[in-house]
């Protein structure tokens, strides 16, 4: 026969009041230590970069002589600016002909995934991520060689139909859906698991119990689907607004004769192309910096904006 002993703190004599006060102290530092690298790296690699441009702004800064400060100079100066208001425009229009799209087929493809039996369905859904690995420059290269005024894919149809070929890298209109039909392309899978993600973790049961009351996919649709993608619409809301607005690579490569301005009459030049040209090709640090900051305000703006008016849309009653 043997007998177990099994410590026990009864009869021990209490922790020094040092030892004590110092587990406290521990247990509430704890914490905080493991929340602070996310803080320390967005503070080097995000917010002193932003305060700092709000500093470079006030400067006529030239990166190898004298800084003088103008004040809010740069930014009356590109209030007039009219370069900067067709690059407002441009970007405006990128930014909507893509994501509206780019959400919509979405939701469309993410319910048909997680509803139609499919074989290979792990095989179609992993698809979803072939754009988004895709590089941005072959991506670019394709869909401009498609899109070609003499020998794309896309005029030679709209030949066969009886329609003119359409220069869409010189026009305004055409070198805009140029480029949406590129980020939609790049983005729409990425969002797309999103909202299947989402769609994976409500219950079955929930779609089956619909259907033996008679709804059909559309009802379904709209009034279980919708509802439990709601948080989720709200996040590819805001953060396509964010991307969207900061579109750079795809419009630099769908000129490749006038690159830095996307075009000779500057007919899809982004917000941040523009920076870009006059920051590191004109090398005028202050003027750019200040259209950093304008930038940083129509981002917020726009998302705010899309925030508000996203989280007040409710589920369709019926």
């Amino acid at each position: 026969m043997t007998t177990s002993i099994t410590p026990t703190t009864a009869g021990l004599p209490p922790a020094p009041p040092v030892e004590a006060a110092r587990r406290g102290f521990t247990e509430i530092i704890a914490p905080y230590a493991y929340i602070a690298p996310f803080f320390l790296l967005f503070a080097v690699f995000g917010l002193i970069p932003l305060l700092f441009t709000f500093y470079v702004a006030l400067f006529d800064w030239n990166p190898i002589g004298e800084h003088v400060f103008v004040g809010l100079d740069n930014f009356d100066r590109l209030l007039g600016d009219v370069r900067f208001w067709n690059a407002a425009r441009n970007t405006v229009s990128i930014w909507l002909l893509s994501t509206v799209p780019q959400l919509l087929v979405a939701l469309l493809l993410a319910h048909l995934l997680n509803h139609v039996r499919l074989r290979l369905a792990v095989f179609f859904r992993m698809t979803m991520l072939v754009p988004y690995v895709t590089s941005v420059a072959a991506t670019a290269i394709v869909f401009v060689q498609m899109f070609d005024r003499d020998y794309g894919l896309l005029n030679w149809l709209l030949g066969l139909v009886g329609f003119e070929h359409i220069d869409f890298t010189q026009s305004v209109t055409g070198s805009h859906v140029l480029i949406a039909v590129m980020v939609t392309w790049r983005w729409f899978g990425y969002t797309t698991l999103l909202y299947l993600a989402s769609l994976q973790a409500v219950p079955r049961a929930i779609y089956e119990a619909a259907a033996v009351d008679g709804a059909g996919n559309v009802r379904q649709f709209l009034h279980i689907s919708l509802p439990a993608l709601r948080p989720v619409i709200v996040f590819t809301i805001v953060t396509s607004t964010i991307g969207g607005l900061q579109i750079f690579t795809e419009a630099l490569l769908v000129n490749r004769g006038a690159a830095n301005t996307c075009g000779p009459i500057r007919q899809c030049q982004t917000l941040t192309l523009f920076l870009f040209e006059q920051g590191f090709i004109q090398f005028k640090f202050g003027y750019a910096a200040a259209i950093g900051v304008a930038l940083f305000v129509m981002v917020v703006g726009f998302a705010g904006l899309n925030y508000f008016l996203s989280t007040r849309i409710r589920p369709v009653k019926g």
